[in-house]
Parts: C-alpha cells; sequence; structure tokens
C-alpha cells in the first residue's frame, strides 16, 4: 500500500517546537510526512532542520524553488498547517504568498487540496476584524479551519494553555477530511 502523503507546514509559535514528535505520531498512522516552515519558524527550528529531514526523509522546505528545479516531495493528500499564526492566516486569506508555505495553501484552494488550518493566536489577536474575515474566507474556500468549539480556543496573552496545544485534534482531523474524500 503506498503511504498518504501529507503536507505538515508550521508557522512560528510555540507549538512548533513539538514537530517531531507530531510528525512521529503522523508516521504511526501511516502518513508520509512532508515538514515546511514560514522562514521564521525556520529560523526557530535551525538547530533541528537536518534532524527533521532525517525524521521525514525529504528535505524541510521553507522557500520557494528556482524555477525549472524539480519537485523533491510527492504529491500531497492533504494538508496540515499547524500551528498557523495570525499573520499566516491572514495572509493566506488575502492571497499574500512571499513565503513557501502560503503560496503552496494559496495554491492549493485552486487544486481541490483538502487543506486544515489550526490557529495558534491569542484572544487579544482574534479582536482585531481581519480574523474573523479570514476565518470566513478560508472557509467559503472549503478549507478546514480548526478554530473555536472543537477546535482552537484563543488563551489570553502570554498565558500557556494549561492542556497544551491541541495536536490531537488536528491529527484527528486530518484522518477524518481524508477518509471522507476515499
Amino acid at each position: 500500500m503506498t503511504p498518504r502523503t501529507v503536507y505538515l507546514f508550521c508557522s512560528a509559535a510555540p507549538p512548533v517546537f513539538e514537530v517531531a514528535r507530531v510528525i512521529e505520531s503522523m508516521q504511526e498512522r501511516g502518513w508520509d510526512v512532508c515538514l515546511g516552515l514560514t522562514p521564521t519558524a525556520a529560523s526557530w527550528l535551525e538547530e533541528s532542520l537536518s534532524g527533521l529531514a532525517t525524521l521525514t526523509g525529504h528535505p524541510v522546505r521553507s522557500q520557494y524553488k528556482r524555477p525549472g528545479e524539480p519537485d523533491v516531495w510527492p504529491p500531497a493528500d492533504v494538508i496540515l498547517f499547524a500551528p498557523a499564526s495570525f499573520n499566516t492566516i491572514n495572509a493566506w486569506a488575502l492571497g499574500l504568498t512571499s513565503n513557501f508555505v502560503v503560496g503552496v495553501v494559496a495554491e492549493g484552494i485552486g487544486k481541490k487540496i483538502p487543506m486544515l488550518v489550526m490557529p495558534c493566536v491569542n484572544a487579544a489577536y482574534v479582536q482585531h476584524p481581519q480574523f474573523d474575515q479570514s476565518v470566513a474566507v478560508l472557509r467559503s474556500a472549503g478549507v478546514t479551519v480548526l478554530y473555536g468549539e472543537g477546535g482552537f480556543v484563543p488563551n489570553q496573552p502570554g498565558e500557556r494553555r494549561p492542556d497544551g496545544y491541541p495536536w490531537q485534534i488536528a491529527l484527528d482531523a486530518t484522518e477524518a477530511v481524508v477518509s471522507a474524500r476515499q
């Protein structure tokens, strides 16, 4: 059986430091994982990038490839973008593709790739009027946004979530989205 391929994309938010454990959990579920990072997330994980590439068996990407270069990843069956920062959610909804991972998911809408996003934003950020508009735009484009009841619920600025980032919700939802399409 050919493994299912998930593109796991991460923004610079504290849960990105748990990505190795998340990759291992996805691999245990039978996923071939390709890791993509925003440039800031890549800088945060700089010392771990070669180990993460070894863990996934694929290069970790945070930059666009040059025209004419071959694609080094297999095609995605699904894309999970978690954690997704305030900036990433808004850039994606507005079609601002200055970084690789946002470019892939923006194009993924047109390619009809199943996509899920789970924010990692605090309660002050979500008060900005653009955030709700961006969530609505992504949902209307067919993206599963794991936000609110049953997904990510914002914490207060500077406050740690006592139960941690809800990775399990994201992993279970990824399985459900792909199963529903089969």
